[in-house]
Protein backbone atom coordinates (compact mmCIF):
# COMPACT_ATOMS: atom_id res chain seq x y z
CA UNK A 1 0.00 0.00 0.00
CA UNK A 2 1.20 3.17 -1.17
CA UNK A 3 1.70 5.77 1.63
CA UNK A 4 -0.42 8.71 1.01
CA UNK A 5 1.83 11.38 2.99
CA UNK A 6 4.69 10.55 0.66
CA UNK A 7 5.29 13.07 -2.43
CA UNK A 8 5.18 10.87 -5.74
CA UNK A 9 6.52 11.38 -8.86
CA UNK A 10 3.52 10.89 -12.07
CA UNK A 11 4.04 9.88 -15.33
CA UNK A 12 3.20 13.09 -16.51
CA UNK A 13 6.11 14.47 -14.55
CA UNK A 14 3.47 16.06 -12.34
CA UNK A 15 3.44 15.46 -8.38
CA UNK A 16 0.98 13.60 -6.17
CA UNK A 17 1.28 16.20 -4.11
CA UNK A 18 3.09 19.53 -3.61
CA UNK A 19 6.19 19.40 -1.35
CA UNK A 20 5.65 22.76 0.61
CA UNK A 21 9.41 23.71 1.15
CA UNK A 22 10.60 22.64 -1.93
CA UNK A 23 7.55 25.18 -3.13
CA UNK A 24 8.32 28.17 -1.05
CA UNK A 25 11.57 27.72 -1.43
CA UNK A 26 11.16 28.11 -5.58
CA UNK A 27 8.68 30.77 -4.88
CA UNK A 28 11.69 32.96 -3.01
CA UNK A 29 13.27 33.08 -6.74
CA UNK A 30 10.55 35.23 -8.03
CA UNK A 31 11.07 37.94 -5.60
CA UNK A 32 15.01 37.60 -6.48
CA UNK A 33 14.06 38.55 -10.31
CA UNK A 34 11.97 41.07 -8.94
CA UNK A 35 14.79 42.98 -7.07
CA UNK A 36 16.93 43.67 -10.17
CA UNK A 37 13.99 44.66 -12.55
CA UNK A 38 13.34 47.35 -10.31
CA UNK A 39 16.98 48.54 -9.30
CA UNK A 40 17.42 48.76 -13.07
CA UNK A 41 15.01 52.17 -13.13
CA UNK A 42 17.19 53.44 -10.20
CA UNK A 43 20.51 52.72 -11.87
CA UNK A 44 19.37 54.94 -15.32
CA UNK A 45 18.69 57.98 -13.23
CA UNK A 46 22.04 57.77 -11.10
CA UNK A 47 24.50 56.97 -14.04
CA UNK A 48 23.06 59.22 -15.91
CA UNK A 49 24.09 62.18 -13.54
CA UNK A 50 27.24 60.65 -12.80
CA UNK A 51 28.64 59.65 -16.14
CA UNK A 52 26.66 62.76 -18.22
CA UNK A 53 25.08 60.44 -20.27
CA UNK A 54 22.10 61.12 -23.10
CA UNK A 55 18.95 59.60 -22.41
CA UNK A 56 19.21 57.47 -25.31
CA UNK A 57 22.43 56.01 -23.44
CA UNK A 58 21.61 56.07 -19.90
CA UNK A 59 18.69 53.33 -21.54
CA UNK A 60 21.48 51.15 -22.27
CA UNK A 61 21.08 49.54 -19.13
CA UNK A 62 17.54 48.30 -19.82
CA UNK A 63 18.99 47.30 -23.48
CA UNK A 64 21.94 45.16 -22.04
CA UNK A 65 19.49 43.67 -19.32
CA UNK A 66 16.57 42.19 -21.56
CA UNK A 67 19.22 41.64 -24.30
CA UNK A 68 21.04 39.16 -22.05
CA UNK A 69 17.74 37.58 -21.40
CA UNK A 70 16.85 37.06 -25.12
CA UNK A 71 20.37 35.75 -26.20
CA UNK A 72 20.26 33.00 -23.60
CA UNK A 73 16.63 32.25 -23.51
CA UNK A 74 17.04 29.23 -25.82
CA UNK A 75 20.59 28.03 -24.27
CA UNK A 76 18.88 28.03 -20.94
CA UNK A 77 16.01 25.93 -21.86
CA UNK A 78 18.40 23.64 -23.93
CA UNK A 79 20.87 23.01 -20.83
CA UNK A 80 17.47 22.70 -18.66
CA UNK A 81 15.93 19.90 -21.36
CA UNK A 82 19.18 18.07 -20.99
CA UNK A 83 19.82 17.94 -17.55
CA UNK A 84 17.11 18.79 -14.81
CA UNK A 85 14.96 22.10 -12.80
CA UNK A 86 17.14 21.94 -10.66
CA UNK A 87 20.75 22.08 -12.35
CA UNK A 88 19.21 25.37 -14.42
CA UNK A 89 18.40 27.55 -11.11
CA UNK A 90 21.99 26.41 -9.49
CA UNK A 91 23.64 27.53 -12.80
CA UNK A 92 21.29 30.42 -12.84
CA UNK A 93 21.90 31.52 -9.10
CA UNK A 94 25.90 31.16 -9.66
CA UNK A 95 25.71 33.41 -12.67
CA UNK A 96 23.45 36.07 -10.82
CA UNK A 97 26.19 36.41 -8.16
CA UNK A 98 29.04 36.50 -10.42
CA UNK A 99 27.01 39.57 -12.43
CA UNK A 100 26.69 40.98 -9.39
CA UNK A 101 30.11 40.96 -8.47
CA UNK A 102 31.23 42.29 -11.34
CA UNK A 103 29.98 45.55 -9.98
CA UNK A 104 32.76 45.52 -7.33
CA UNK A 105 35.27 46.29 -10.14
CA UNK A 106 32.92 48.30 -12.48
CA UNK A 107 33.05 50.79 -9.70
CA UNK A 108 36.73 50.70 -9.21
CA UNK A 109 37.00 51.15 -13.13
CA UNK A 110 33.96 53.78 -13.04
CA UNK A 111 33.41 53.20 -16.94
CA UNK A 112 29.94 52.42 -17.75
CA UNK A 113 30.59 50.16 -20.23
CA UNK A 114 32.05 47.60 -17.24
CA UNK A 115 28.37 48.45 -15.45
CA UNK A 116 26.70 47.12 -18.78
CA UNK A 117 28.74 44.30 -18.96
CA UNK A 118 27.49 43.62 -15.06
CA UNK A 119 24.25 43.78 -15.93
CA UNK A 120 24.12 41.94 -19.06
CA UNK A 121 25.89 38.70 -16.66
CA UNK A 122 23.00 38.96 -14.19
CA UNK A 123 20.58 39.00 -16.90
CA UNK A 124 22.29 35.68 -18.15
CA UNK A 125 21.45 34.02 -14.92
CA UNK A 126 18.42 35.38 -14.78
CA UNK A 127 17.09 34.32 -17.49
CA UNK A 128 17.92 30.51 -16.37
CA UNK A 129 16.47 31.13 -13.41
CA UNK A 130 12.64 32.65 -15.02
CA UNK A 131 12.54 29.46 -17.87
CA UNK A 132 13.34 27.08 -14.99
CA UNK A 133 11.40 28.45 -12.19
CA UNK A 134 7.74 29.44 -13.84
CA UNK A 135 7.74 25.69 -15.61
CA UNK A 136 8.98 24.21 -11.91
CA UNK A 137 6.62 26.17 -10.20
CA UNK A 138 3.71 24.25 -12.19
CA UNK A 139 5.14 21.09 -12.15
CA UNK A 140 5.72 21.00 -8.19
CA UNK A 141 2.32 19.16 -7.19
CA UNK A 142 -0.98 17.90 -8.83
CA UNK A 143 -1.50 18.58 -12.73
CA UNK A 144 -5.15 20.25 -12.19
CA UNK A 145 -3.64 23.05 -9.23
CA UNK A 146 -0.70 23.76 -11.70
CA UNK A 147 -1.69 27.53 -12.53
CA UNK A 148 -2.78 28.11 -9.19
CA UNK A 149 0.47 27.44 -8.12
CA UNK A 150 2.39 29.56 -10.96
CA UNK A 151 0.48 32.41 -9.65
CA UNK A 152 1.01 31.72 -6.11
CA UNK A 153 4.42 31.90 -6.78
CA UNK A 154 4.52 34.94 -9.00
CA UNK A 155 3.07 36.88 -5.92
CA UNK A 156 6.49 36.58 -4.13
CA UNK A 157 7.82 38.69 -7.19
CA UNK A 158 6.48 42.02 -5.73
CA UNK A 159 7.91 41.88 -2.78
CA UNK A 160 11.85 42.29 -4.56
CA UNK A 161 10.27 45.16 -6.41
CA UNK A 162 9.77 47.56 -3.87
CA UNK A 163 12.65 45.52 -1.82
CA UNK A 164 14.86 46.93 -5.12
CA UNK A 165 13.54 49.97 -5.46
CA UNK A 166 13.27 50.60 -1.16
CA UNK A 167 17.27 49.72 -1.18
CA UNK A 168 17.87 52.46 -4.23
CA UNK A 169 16.47 54.91 -2.38
CA UNK A 170 18.06 54.39 0.73
CA UNK A 171 20.95 53.31 -0.67
CA UNK A 172 21.83 54.31 -3.46
CA UNK A 173 20.23 57.66 -3.68
CA UNK A 174 21.35 60.51 -0.85
CA UNK A 175 19.66 63.63 0.63
CA UNK A 176 20.65 67.04 -0.44
CA UNK A 177 20.60 68.29 -4.11
CA UNK A 178 19.50 66.52 -7.44
CA UNK A 179 22.66 64.55 -8.42
CA UNK A 180 22.49 66.62 -11.42
CA UNK A 181 22.56 70.05 -9.79
CA UNK A 182 25.06 69.16 -7.73
CA UNK A 183 27.55 67.43 -10.83
CA UNK A 184 26.97 70.82 -12.41
CA UNK A 185 28.57 72.63 -9.80
CA UNK A 186 31.94 70.52 -10.09
CA UNK A 187 34.91 69.99 -12.47
CA UNK A 188 38.38 67.95 -12.40
CA UNK A 189 39.26 66.23 -9.44
CA UNK A 190 36.50 67.23 -7.31
CA UNK A 191 34.11 65.91 -10.02
CA UNK A 192 36.33 62.70 -10.44
CA UNK A 193 36.20 62.51 -6.48
CA UNK A 194 32.28 62.89 -6.58
CA UNK A 195 31.92 59.97 -9.11
CA UNK A 196 33.80 57.52 -7.37
CA UNK A 197 32.11 58.22 -4.18
CA UNK A 198 28.48 57.91 -5.73
CA UNK A 199 29.33 55.03 -7.33
CA UNK A 200 30.14 53.09 -4.08
CA UNK A 201 26.85 53.93 -3.02
CA UNK A 202 25.90 51.72 -6.04
CA UNK A 203 27.18 48.83 -4.96
CA UNK A 204 25.21 48.99 -1.44
CA UNK A 205 22.09 46.77 -2.82
CA UNK A 206 24.07 44.18 -4.48
CA UNK A 207 26.31 43.43 -1.46
CA UNK A 208 23.29 42.39 0.33
CA UNK A 209 21.51 40.81 -3.21
CA UNK A 210 25.29 39.08 -3.14
CA UNK A 211 24.32 37.45 0.76
CA UNK A 212 20.91 36.44 0.04
CA UNK A 213 21.68 34.60 -3.44
CA UNK A 214 24.69 32.69 -1.66
CA UNK A 215 22.49 31.60 0.77
CA UNK A 216 19.55 30.55 -1.74
CA UNK A 217 22.17 28.49 -3.69
CA UNK A 218 23.32 26.26 -0.60
CA UNK A 219 19.76 25.52 0.56
CA UNK A 220 18.84 25.03 -3.35
CA UNK A 221 22.29 22.36 -3.23
CA UNK A 222 21.37 20.91 -0.07
CA UNK A 223 17.23 20.37 -0.83
CA UNK A 224 16.68 17.34 -2.45
CA UNK A 225 13.98 18.51 -5.60
CA UNK A 226 12.23 15.76 -7.60
CA UNK A 227 13.06 15.43 -11.32
CA UNK A 228 9.35 16.38 -12.23
CA UNK A 229 9.94 15.04 -16.31
CA UNK A 230 7.71 12.87 -18.16
CA UNK A 231 8.69 9.80 -18.14
CA UNK A 232 9.35 7.99 -21.22
CA UNK A 233 6.20 5.80 -21.33
CA UNK A 234 3.75 5.87 -24.76
CA UNK A 235 1.13 6.94 -23.42
CA UNK A 236 2.95 10.48 -23.05
CA UNK A 237 5.18 10.12 -26.36
CA UNK A 238 5.00 12.91 -28.54
CA UNK A 239 5.67 13.44 -31.92
CA UNK A 240 8.48 14.91 -32.57
CA UNK A 241 8.92 17.85 -34.66
CA UNK A 242 12.14 19.31 -35.98
CA UNK A 243 13.13 22.95 -35.06
CA UNK A 244 13.11 23.97 -38.86
CA UNK A 245 9.27 23.00 -39.30
CA UNK A 246 8.38 24.70 -36.01
CA UNK A 247 9.50 27.78 -36.71
CA UNK A 248 8.39 27.47 -40.29
CA UNK A 249 4.58 26.71 -38.84
CA UNK A 250 5.13 29.82 -36.47
CA UNK A 251 6.35 32.23 -39.11
CA UNK A 252 2.58 31.38 -41.08
CA UNK A 253 0.59 31.74 -38.16
CA UNK A 254 -0.44 35.14 -38.36
CA UNK A 255 -2.31 35.12 -35.20
CA UNK A 256 1.26 33.95 -33.20
CA UNK A 257 3.10 36.40 -35.44
CA UNK A 258 0.80 39.46 -33.97
CA UNK A 259 0.91 38.09 -30.59
CA UNK A 260 4.64 37.89 -30.99
CA UNK A 261 4.93 41.75 -31.84
CA UNK A 262 2.22 42.81 -28.70
CA UNK A 263 4.28 41.42 -26.61
CA UNK A 264 6.99 43.16 -27.88
CA UNK A 265 5.42 46.59 -27.95
CA UNK A 266 3.89 46.00 -24.72
CA UNK A 267 7.30 45.05 -23.06
CA UNK A 268 9.03 47.70 -23.80
CA UNK A 269 6.42 50.45 -23.05
CA UNK A 270 6.02 48.67 -19.21
CA UNK A 271 9.44 48.79 -19.09
CA UNK A 272 10.01 52.55 -20.51
CA UNK A 273 7.45 54.16 -18.60
CA UNK A 274 9.04 52.46 -15.37
CA UNK A 275 12.42 53.84 -16.62
CA UNK A 276 11.70 57.17 -16.78
CA UNK A 277 9.26 57.93 -14.12
CA UNK A 278 12.08 59.18 -11.61
CA UNK A 279 13.21 61.30 -14.80
CA UNK A 280 9.63 62.70 -15.29
CA UNK A 281 9.24 63.54 -11.08
CA UNK A 282 12.86 64.87 -11.52
CA UNK A 283 11.76 67.14 -14.69
CA UNK A 284 8.29 68.25 -13.13
CA UNK A 285 9.77 69.24 -9.61
CA UNK A 286 11.19 66.48 -7.56
CA UNK A 287 13.58 67.64 -5.34
CA UNK A 288 16.28 65.28 -5.59
CA UNK A 289 16.04 61.22 -6.76
CA UNK A 290 15.40 59.88 -3.40
CA UNK A 291 11.89 62.11 -2.82
CA UNK A 292 10.96 60.94 -6.66
CA UNK A 293 12.15 57.31 -6.17
CA UNK A 294 9.03 57.06 -4.09
CA UNK A 295 6.80 57.60 -7.11
CA UNK A 296 8.61 54.29 -8.88
CA UNK A 297 7.30 52.64 -5.03
CA UNK A 298 3.71 54.02 -5.80
CA UNK A 299 4.14 52.51 -9.78
CA UNK A 300 4.93 49.06 -8.62
CA UNK A 301 2.11 49.02 -5.61
CA UNK A 302 -0.42 49.69 -8.22
CA UNK A 303 0.72 47.60 -10.88
CA UNK A 304 0.22 44.66 -8.14
CA UNK A 305 -3.36 45.89 -7.36
CA UNK A 306 -4.33 46.54 -10.47
CA UNK A 307 -3.45 42.98 -11.53
CA UNK A 308 -5.85 41.50 -8.67
CA UNK A 309 -8.48 44.41 -9.88
CA UNK A 310 -7.97 43.09 -13.83
CA UNK A 311 -8.60 39.61 -12.62
CA UNK A 312 -12.46 40.10 -11.13
CA UNK A 313 -13.34 42.19 -14.65
CA UNK A 314 -11.95 39.09 -16.63
CA UNK A 315 -14.20 37.01 -14.69
CA UNK A 316 -17.14 38.83 -15.68
CA UNK A 317 -16.38 39.99 -18.94
CA UNK A 318 -14.55 39.18 -21.84
CA UNK A 319 -10.74 39.53 -20.71
CA UNK A 320 -9.77 40.74 -24.77
CA UNK A 321 -12.42 43.90 -24.12
CA UNK A 322 -11.45 44.53 -21.05
CA UNK A 323 -8.08 44.59 -21.74
CA UNK A 324 -8.66 46.74 -24.94
CA UNK A 325 -10.65 49.27 -22.86
CA UNK A 326 -7.41 49.21 -20.07
CA UNK A 327 -4.95 49.55 -22.98
CA UNK A 328 -7.30 52.63 -24.43
CA UNK A 329 -7.34 54.50 -20.86
CA UNK A 330 -3.46 53.54 -20.51
CA UNK A 331 -2.67 55.58 -24.29
CA UNK A 332 -5.13 58.41 -23.13
CA UNK A 333 -2.94 58.99 -19.92
CA UNK A 334 0.54 58.42 -21.74
CA UNK A 335 -0.72 61.28 -24.66
CA UNK A 336 -1.96 63.48 -21.36
CA UNK A 337 1.83 62.85 -19.64
CA UNK A 338 3.38 63.81 -22.88
CA UNK A 339 1.55 67.40 -23.27
CA UNK A 340 0.59 68.16 -19.73
CA UNK A 341 2.85 71.05 -17.28
CA UNK A 342 1.40 70.18 -14.34
CA UNK A 343 2.89 67.59 -12.01
CA UNK A 344 -0.22 65.97 -11.82
CA UNK A 345 1.51 64.03 -15.16
CA UNK A 346 3.83 61.95 -12.10
CA UNK A 347 0.48 60.97 -10.98
CA UNK A 348 -0.95 59.51 -14.24
CA UNK A 349 2.11 57.49 -15.37
CA UNK A 350 1.44 56.28 -11.77
CA UNK A 351 -1.64 55.36 -12.43
CA UNK A 352 -0.56 53.89 -15.77
CA UNK A 353 0.45 51.36 -13.99
CA UNK A 354 -2.54 49.75 -12.60
CA UNK A 355 -3.62 48.99 -16.45
CA UNK A 356 -0.32 46.79 -16.92
CA UNK A 357 -1.12 43.86 -15.28
CA UNK A 358 -3.16 41.84 -16.46
CA UNK A 359 -1.52 42.34 -20.30
CA UNK A 360 1.69 39.85 -20.28
CA UNK A 361 -0.18 36.71 -19.24
CA UNK A 362 -3.02 37.41 -21.27
CA UNK A 363 -0.99 37.79 -24.30
CA UNK A 364 0.99 34.78 -23.53
CA UNK A 365 -1.80 32.50 -22.70
CA UNK A 366 -3.32 33.41 -26.15
CA UNK A 367 -0.15 33.05 -27.89
CA UNK A 368 -0.35 29.57 -26.99
CA UNK A 369 -3.82 28.62 -27.73
CA UNK A 370 -3.19 29.92 -31.03
CA UNK A 371 -1.04 27.25 -32.03
CA UNK A 372 -0.61 23.03 -32.43
CA UNK A 373 0.19 21.70 -29.27
CA UNK A 374 2.78 19.73 -30.93
CA UNK A 375 4.55 23.24 -31.48
CA UNK A 376 3.92 25.15 -28.13
CA UNK A 377 7.39 24.30 -26.05
CA UNK A 378 8.95 26.21 -28.89
CA UNK A 379 6.25 28.96 -29.30
CA UNK A 380 6.57 29.77 -25.29
CA UNK A 381 10.49 29.96 -25.83
CA UNK A 382 9.69 32.56 -28.35
CA UNK A 383 7.35 34.56 -26.74
CA UNK A 384 9.51 34.63 -23.62
CA UNK A 385 12.72 36.18 -25.92
CA UNK A 386 9.77 39.00 -27.19
CA UNK A 387 10.78 40.44 -23.74
CA UNK A 388 13.30 42.29 -25.83
CA UNK A 389 10.91 45.03 -26.31
CA UNK A 390 12.38 45.88 -22.98
CA UNK A 391 15.65 46.63 -24.81
CA UNK A 392 14.49 48.46 -27.66
CA UNK A 393 11.76 50.90 -26.59
CA UNK A 394 13.14 52.68 -24.00
CA UNK A 395 16.26 53.17 -26.09
CA UNK A 396 13.89 54.89 -28.76
CA UNK A 397 12.12 56.65 -25.75
CA UNK A 398 15.76 57.99 -24.89
CA UNK A 399 16.74 59.18 -28.34
CA UNK A 400 13.30 61.01 -28.75
CA UNK A 401 14.05 62.74 -25.33
CA UNK A 402 17.12 63.49 -26.61
CA UNK A 403 16.35 65.47 -29.90
CA UNK A 404 13.29 67.19 -28.20
CA UNK A 405 15.07 68.06 -25.00
CA UNK A 406 12.48 66.44 -22.81
CA UNK A 407 11.70 63.61 -21.47
CA UNK A 408 7.91 64.60 -20.52
CA UNK A 409 6.77 65.03 -24.40
CA UNK A 410 8.89 61.48 -24.89
CA UNK A 411 6.24 59.77 -23.50
CA UNK A 412 4.45 60.01 -26.42
CA UNK A 413 6.73 56.52 -27.77
CA UNK A 414 5.07 54.64 -24.79
CA UNK A 415 1.83 56.27 -25.78
CA UNK A 416 1.79 54.55 -28.98
CA UNK A 417 2.97 51.39 -28.30
CA UNK A 418 0.06 51.17 -25.53
CA UNK A 419 -2.30 51.74 -28.52
CA UNK A 420 -0.82 49.26 -30.56
CA UNK A 421 -1.19 46.94 -27.88
CA UNK A 422 -4.53 48.12 -27.50
CA UNK A 423 -5.29 47.52 -30.96
CA UNK A 424 -4.45 43.67 -30.54
CA UNK A 425 -6.49 43.04 -28.00
CA UNK A 426 -9.56 44.47 -30.14
CA UNK A 427 -8.50 42.67 -33.21
CA UNK A 428 -8.38 39.67 -31.42
CA UNK A 429 -11.91 40.45 -29.58
CA UNK A 430 -13.54 40.60 -33.24
CA UNK A 431 -11.96 38.00 -34.14
CA UNK A 432 -12.84 35.35 -31.44
CA UNK A 433 -16.38 36.77 -31.88
CA UNK A 434 -15.94 36.30 -35.47
CA UNK A 435 -15.12 32.78 -34.61
CA UNK A 436 -18.25 32.19 -32.91
CA UNK A 437 -20.92 33.21 -35.03
CA UNK A 438 -19.34 30.76 -37.65
CA UNK A 439 -19.11 27.89 -35.36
Amino acid sequence: MTNKSTVEQLPDGYLNKTPIFQFILLSCLFALWGCPVSLNDILITQFKSIFNLSDFASALVQSAFYGGYFLIAIPASLIIKKTNYKTGIIIGLGVYIVGCSLFFPASTMATYTMFLAAILAMAFGLSFLETASNTYSSMLGPKKYATLRLNISQNFQPFGAIAGVLMGKYLVFQEGDSLHSQVQKLSGDQLRAFQLEHLQYTLQPYKYIIIVLAIVLVLFVLTSYPNCKPSNTKTHEVKKVSFGETISYLIKNASFRNGIFAQFVYVGMQTAVWSFTIRLALELGAQNEREAANFMLYSFVCFFIGKFVANVFMTRFNPKMVLFIYSMIGTALLVYISFSSSFYAVYAAIFTSVLMGPCWPTIFANNLEVVDKKYVEVAGAITVMSIVGGAVVPAIQGFVSDHLHSMQHAFIVSAICFAIVGLHFLREYFKKEHSASAV
